[in-house]
């Protein structure tokens, strides 16, 4: 298969292709870091395609096919460089897998990603309102009828979580950052909002939460509504990114693990959230997508985010695109 499409404006790139093959057009050693939201097994299917990863016919086959972007990703990567990895542990049916639970999807990629030579670098649990998945999933351990009946089956809400991983070797080109970009209070602020509020000092500075956040094992302060979802222009007739990544996630990666002008990489960039932060933020970014309705919106993102990151002299307000 090759490419099927490709566009390009002033730092990023965008392929429509299967991201097994079309990364490994990609030199090695020149992705500085990574970030994306993986096709979660076959709990969403995006597209009919058999190539599609979420159209895998079952959880065993996922991994096998996912195994060959995993090693070329690694090939790809500069050493001693990240890769974010968006995902969440996948709740079971009697009907698909003979029990009510919990697959352990996030232990399963990392498992997946060590395989290939990935080191474990670290990870955040990325919380997500219980009552919200009661209320779209209807899961039985969520619903309050459930712990009146039998509270045994009654569970926790599942999280999301970023998982990072790191390639072995010397970083040649090491990101660094000055007390102002992140000064001590930033990164070991004394101030942790769990302990404040039960050590009854009342409700925390929010400012404190967040300059501490990219920091601490959880992100209590993501918001679940901040995506390009919501902020694209869309018809009503469009087809909706059923998973788009919450854009402060991918900002936090971009702040910690990249310097300015770092490439940034996405095989699964759907509507381009990954890229559209990059290119706001003075990164350059190439991302690959199968799907047309979402590689179509996902270049258009990234035109918009082009256009938003540049000095009001930059923009010529008297050019226009020729229409046929």
């Amino acid at each position: 298969m090759k490419v099927l499409a490709q566009q390009e404006g002033a730092g990023w790139k965008m392929y429509q292709a299967d991201c097994a093959e079309a990364i490994n057009g990609i030199p090695d050693n020149s992705i500085h870091y990574s970030i994306t939201s993986i096709p979660f097994a076959s709990l969403y299917t995006y597209s009919p395609s058999e190539r599609d990863l979420g159209n895998s016919h079952n959880y065993e086959q996922f991994f096998d096919h996912f195994a060959f972007v995993i090693k070329e990703w690694f090939r790809v990567t500069m050493p001693g460089r990240n890769c974010s990895i968006h995902c969440m542990n996948l709740p079971t049916t009697k009907e698909h897998h003979g029990y009510i639970g919990i697959q352990d999807f996030r232990g399963d990629v990392i498992r997946a990603f060590q395989k290939e030579g990935w080191i474990y670098h670290s990870e955040v649990v990325i919380y997500k309102s219980p009552v919200t998945a009661m209320q779209r999933t209807k899961a039985l351990g969520l619903l309050h009828k459930q712990l009146k009946k039998d509270s045994c089956m009654s569970r926790q809400g599942v999280p999301d979580y970023l998982v990072t991983f790191r390639k072995p070797g010397d970083n040649p080109e090491r990101v660094t950052h000055t007390n102002d970009s992140y000064p001590v209070s930033k990164w070991q602020h004394v101030a942790d909002p769990i302990w404040e509020i039960e050590d009854g000092k009342g409700e925390v500075d929010k400012q404190i939460v967040d300059e501490g956040n990219a920091f601490f094992d959880y992100w209590m302060d993501i918001n679940p509504s901040e995506t390009l979802q919501r902020t694209s222009a869309r018809e009503d007739a469009d087809e909706r990114h059923i998973a788009p990544l919450q854009l402060q996630v991918i900002r936090r990666g971009l702040e910690l693990w990249t310097n300015p002008g770092d490439l940034v990489f996405s095989p699964f960039a759907g509507i381009g959230s990954e890229g559209y932060e990059a290119v706001k933020n003075g990164r350059r970014f190439i991302g690959i997508e199968l799907k047309d309705s979402y590689y179509q919106q996902a270049c258009k993102n990234l035109a918009r985010a082009e256009f938003e990151s540049k000095k009001p002299e930059q923009i010529d307000l008297f050019k226009f695109e020729k229409v046929d």
